[in-house]
């Protein structure tokens, strides 16, 4: 592909989005999405990964009608970010987005949680960011939480046999949420 057809994909690709954002439709196309794929027997509903991402904007907050966008800065690691965050709720089985929501970057994680279950979940993934996630849901205790531990905690186990057994306890959380970090990778990849 030359440089040109993907400068012209691209401007297409960014065009469709401001029409979509334009006439409000990302979430019917969601809602129509997710309806055709729990017909066709893809989304299981048995399961929820959650997991957010920092959405980096320009310095620049003012929109096209001069007002500022809800963008504000946050610290992750020992680097400031600015712009948003998007929270997502993607199916266990499939890996296919259910739920999508958005907030200013500054906005904690699991304030989130509760907007990013559809409320069939029998289990629930998620990072460490989503610790005491159980206080922001309303049905909490019908779900087997499988929220990862702060790495902080596991090192501060003395005993080496159960520092061993939580960090093996761990990856197999890990792997299940990876598949939640293909969708940030095509948000930020392939869409820009």
């Amino acid at each position: 592909m030359s440089a040109g057809a993907d400068v012209a994909g691209r401007a297409k690709t960014l065009n469709f989005r401001h029409l979509i954002k334009e006439h409000d439709l990302a979430e019917d196309i969601l809602a129509c999405v997710n309806g055709y794929l729990a017909r066709k027997g893809l989304m299981v509903k048995r399961g929820t990964m959650v997991d957010a991402t920092i959405i980096d904007a320009p310095t620049s907050t003012k929109n096209a009608s001069g007002e500022r966008d809800p963008v504000h800065q946050t610290k992750k690691g020992n680097e400031w970010y600015f712009g948003m965050k998007a929270h997502i709720g993607a199916d266990v089985d499939s890996g296919l987005v259910h739920t999508v929501v958005t907030t200013a970057a500054n906005e904690s994680d699991v304030s989130q949680i509760d907007a990013l279950l559809h409320g069939k979940e029998e289990v629930v993934h998620g990072d460490a960011g989503y610790v005491g996630a159980q206080h922001y849901v309303t049905c909490a205790e019908c779900i087997e939480w499988k929220i990862a531990r702060r790495r902080s905690e596991v090192e501060k186990i003395h005993r080496a046999r159960e520092r061993v057994r939580a960090m093996r306890a761990e990856k197999r959380k890990a792997q299940i949420r990876a598949r939640v970090e293909h969708t940030f990778r095509v948000m930020k990849c392939v869409f820009g």
